[in-house]
């Protein structure tokens, strides 16, 4: 099937678990997940209406952005980029310039970098605070217990330029999509522990990838990003595996 069609076929499951779970199809978004992928996949599901993309690596989409033609500029289309893989503080600045968001922050210290970055630049960022639900030592993201996580959300007043918008997760993965199901229920419980805790309305929940988001919508998902079922099988580095979605 096409990317076209791919698109197509997920925005109806994605309407029909969001119906299923008594909530409008319009309040969960669709990220294409694009990395590893050419610029001209980018492009097919840019022409097929899509419009939010998400990115692992810094260096590996400014290389793909210069590759993009001057048609597919953000500004003319209205498409947004999201970086969702982990970033290093040292390449703040440059994912200032490049993003939309960073749906990755895993630290005060990144917070504020990204902030001073932004500020330079003359620009506000969107962030996600990434939670890593199942304690897994191999993967990123703060835990849901941390003093660092309730220092981010009290910090959130003198971060002119950042806001932080809500959570994102990736749960352990197993072959049962029913499987990832307590993760979810859990950071959407945490989400709200917060939200009460800190003021800040966290409106979003970024969970759910191409094997689960039908069960992450059903538990409150705002946004499931999906690369495969869009793009087809990549090919990525086996340190890369864990922030595969």
């Amino acid at each position: 099937m096409s990317i076209a069609a791919n698109l197509a076929e997920l925005r109806e499951r994605i309407a029909q678990a969001a119906r299923r779970s008594g909530r409008e199809p319009a309040d969960v978004a669709l990220m294409a997940v694009s990395k590893t992928h050419p610029a001209d996949s980018i492009l097919e599901a840019i022409a097929a209406g899509q419009r939010l993309f998400g990115e692992n690596r810094v260096q590996e989409y400014a290389a793909k952005r210069d590759a993009l033609p001057p048609e597919a500029a953000r500004v003319v289309l209205g498409t947004s980029f999201h970086l969702i893989g982990h970033l290093q503080s040292n390449k703040a600045a440059r994912a200032a310039e490049l993003f939309d968001a960073v749906d990755s922050l895993d630290s005060l210290r990144l917070a504020e970098r990204l902030n001073e970055a932004a500020a330079r630049i003359n620009r506000r960022l969107d962030a996600l605070l990434e939670i890593n639900i199942g304690g897994e030592t191999a993967k990123s993201g703060l835990a849901p217990d941390s003093a660092e996580l309730l220092a981010l959300l009290d910090a959130q007043p003198k971060l002119a330029r950042l806001s932080i918008r809500g959570l994102m997760t990736v749960p352990p993965f197993t072959e049962e999509p029913e499987s990832a199901r307590p993760y979810f229920r859990r950071l959407r419980e945490l989400r709200d522990e917060l939200r009460r805790r800190s003021g800040l309305a966290l409106d979003e929940l970024s969970m759910g990838m191409s094997h689960d988001f039908e069960v992450a919508i059903e538990e409150g998902s705002t946004c499931v990003r999906i690369g495969t079922a869009i793009f087809g099988a990549r090919s990525y580095p086996e340190a890369d595996e864990v922030h595969s979605q």
